[in-house]
């Protein structure tokens, strides 16, 4: 006899980028007991997925119609969206005829692109989807429902910490990106002697550290990257793997300095083990 007081595990949506992140969450999923249904966006998206979840299924990057769908005759009520989407490429020519988006994202997104009525900042896109699942009875999930392991505590993470100069530096750039931040430009700024290198946009936060080694030659500088002053948790939230330490000690950069409780480090393990074997200093700072 079925014991009809058990509860139903939970049915969880992923809509999944680029990148490790979709991965981890989920397996943190998994680890609660949750059934994960994964959609997971074409060109960006890990295919092993497709092993750490109940069902798999691709998407093109501009079919939330056939998302909705999916999701809803599975029972979904919960959905997180997570991985990076390369924003740079709904700019490119013919992006419509290259993403052919469906109807209902026709729809969404027609006040932003074609008449212009809305911005395209992060912010307003991903309200946009939010409100549209919403209306479907499906809520956005935030990494601290998903998976709040992720999230980086406060405190020097490498043996090396900054010197003084570059304690001056970190609350140089600090200023300066939760300013952008709060403008909703971007999220990382690069600074040496409490000057602006290079501050991210569209382009995101490797090309400003790659930026910023070629505009200071001598090396040495200190990359700052914090949330929003009114982060939204559910989305976008600071994320840096291995691949940033490696684009900053390839520029030739010293310092990491990140928001604590608001970042997320993928394979923190390995990412301090990469910074301490190549002389560079990590430190997450805690917020306002």
């Amino acid at each position: 006899m079925v014991d009809a007081s058990a509860k139903a595990p939970r049915r969880v949506g992923i809509l999944a980028g680029w990148g490790r992140l979709p991965l981890d969450v989920a397996q943190s999923l998994r680890r609660q007991g949750c059934e994960v249904y994964c959609l997971g966006t074409i060109g960006h998206a890990d295919p092993a997925l497709a092993g750490l979840c109940n069902d798999f299924r691709w998407l093109g990057l501009a079919k939330f119609g056939a998302a909705i769908r999916y999701f809803r005759r599975r029972g979904v009520t919960e959905v997180t969206m997570v991985g990076k989407i390369f924003k740079v490429r709904l700019f490119e020519r013919w992006r419509w005829i290259r993403n052919l988006p469906d109807l209902r994202t026709i729809r969404m997104f027609l006040p932003h692109f074609l008449t212009q009525q809305r911005d395209c900042r992060d912010d307003s896109l991903l309200m946009t989807v939010v409100e549209e699942f919403a209306a479907e009875g499906m809520q956005f999930m935030s990494i601290n429902d998903c998976a709040p392991e992720l999230l980086v505590r406060e405190g020097q993470l490498t043996r090396r910490g900054p010197t003084a100069r570059q304690q001056k530096d970190i609350a140089f750039g600090w200023k300066i990106a939760k300013q952008m931040g709060g403008l909703d430009i971007g999220q990382s700024v690069a600074v040496r002697d409490q000057a602006v290198l290079a501050v991210e946009a569209v382009e995101g936060t490797d090309e400003c550290i790659r930026r910023a080694g070629a505009l200071c030659r001598a090396g040495g500088f200190t990359v700052v990257k914090v949330a929003k002053p009114r982060q939204d948790m559910r989305f976008d939230v600071p994320t840096i793997g291995q691949g940033t330490l490696e684009m900053i000690r390839a520029a030739g950069g010293a310092v990491l300095a990140i928001e604590a409780h608001r970042t997320i480090i993928l394979d923190q393990p390995a990412v301090v083990d990469y910074a301490n074997r190549n002389g560079l200093v990590i430190v997450a700072v805690a917020g306002e």
